[in-house]
């Protein structure tokens, strides 16, 4: 009940209008800046997916801005644990978070945050699109994704499934899956995707959804892990045997999540524009980061602060409506 009158008051909240978004200028950075080596907070534990694009991004970012990119990993509670110590970070430009729009988008509108998606970061840059991959484990004994939900249907309350999080791009996937079938599925809940991927393969739950990586396909290659399904607007190269959720009567369900540089607000207009064009500048020509990413099978998202701005406001607006519609679901 505390649960469903969160989700209440935070349906209550207007449109997101990001702190800074609209903001960017043309003008060049302060002289002064930057004056040391920035700190790239990346909210999720070393080993994982974003963990690895974040670091393929910091190195030739260093070259561009002349200073050292320092990763630092603060994973918890979806990303938010990150984010929060974004939000208490000076607005000097030197310190940056890397991490998925869901800790903006839908945690705060099924939980508490440590702070205010509305006011507290001001969008620097979009990253990557990253597909959600659904697989099971060595626990399913099953054959596709449509075995997996009569397993659900036939033991309610048995059948396990992981995400990186409460309230994440995954645990969405989940909810939504959930309220379309009406089965009853065990939500267990990580810290992130590396330990969450070690337990897959450890058989500690049935089934997982976690972002598509290198990795994660050459389990699935080997037969350690079963794809199931994908989120993504269409079926993916690497795996075009496999349906996607909306293939399979899941369109609601059928979310990739997206992933972007932030500052705190307040952080010089100018600061933030300078580190956009820069990133902006690598996505498009740096071949090793364009290789990385290809070979991770994100896509690229670049584009303004605006543009990420929109896109974040885009994304809170439309889970502000699913969760409106079944706030059970993310119980």
């Amino acid at each position: 009940m505390l649960r469903r009158r969160r989700v209440a008051a935070a349906l209550a909240v207007g449109a997101l209008g990001v702190a800074g978004a609209g903001t960017a200028a043309t003008a060049p950075a302060p002289p002064d800046w930057p004056r040391r080596p920035l700190r790239l907070v990346v909210v999720y534990p070393p080993g994982g997916v974003s963990d690895g694009m974040a670091r393929a991004l910091a190195e030739p970012l260093s070259h561009a801005l002349g200073v050292p990119v320092l990763v630092d990993n603060r994973a918890g509670a979806g990303g938010s644990v990150g984010l929060g110590l974004l939000a208490r970070a000076p607005a000097d430009g030197h310190t940056l978070a890397f991490s998925a729009i869901s800790p903006l988008t839908l945690q705060p509108l099924v939980g508490r945050v440590p702070y205010d998606p509305l006011r507290a970061f001001a969008p620097v840059a979009g990253v990557m699109h990253t597909p959600v991959l659904v697989v099971g484990t060595p626990a399913f004994a099953g054959r596709g994704f449509d075995a997996l939900i009569a397993q659900a249907r036939a033991a309610p309350g048995t059948l396990r499934w992981a995400t990186s999080g409460v309230a994440t791009i995954g645990h969405l996937v989940l909810a939504q899956v959930r309220a379309a079938s009406g089965v009853d599925i065990v939500h267990v809940p990580y810290h992130g995707g590396g330990p969450q991927l070690t337990d897959a393969l450890g058989g500690q739950f049935e089934a997982l959804s976690t972002n598509v990586a290198a990795q994660q396909l050459q389990y699935i290659a080997d037969g350690r892990l079963q794809a199931l399904a994908v989120g993504a607007p269409r079926r993916i190269d690497a795996l075009p045997e496999v349906p996607t959720l909306a293939e399979l009567g899941y369109p609601e369900a059928n979310r990739d999540s997206l992933f972007g540089l932030f500052a705190p607000a307040d952080t010089p207009a100018a600061v933030v524009a300078r580190i956009n064009q820069e990133v902006d500048r690598l996505l498009r020509q740096d071949d090793t980061l364009r290789r990385r990413l290809r070979e991770a099978h994100n896509l690229p998202a670049g584009g303004s602060a605006e543009d990420f701005a929109r896109e974040i406001a885009a994304d809170r607006r439309r889970n502000r409506a699913l969760v409106a519609a079944r706030p059970a679901a993310f119980d």
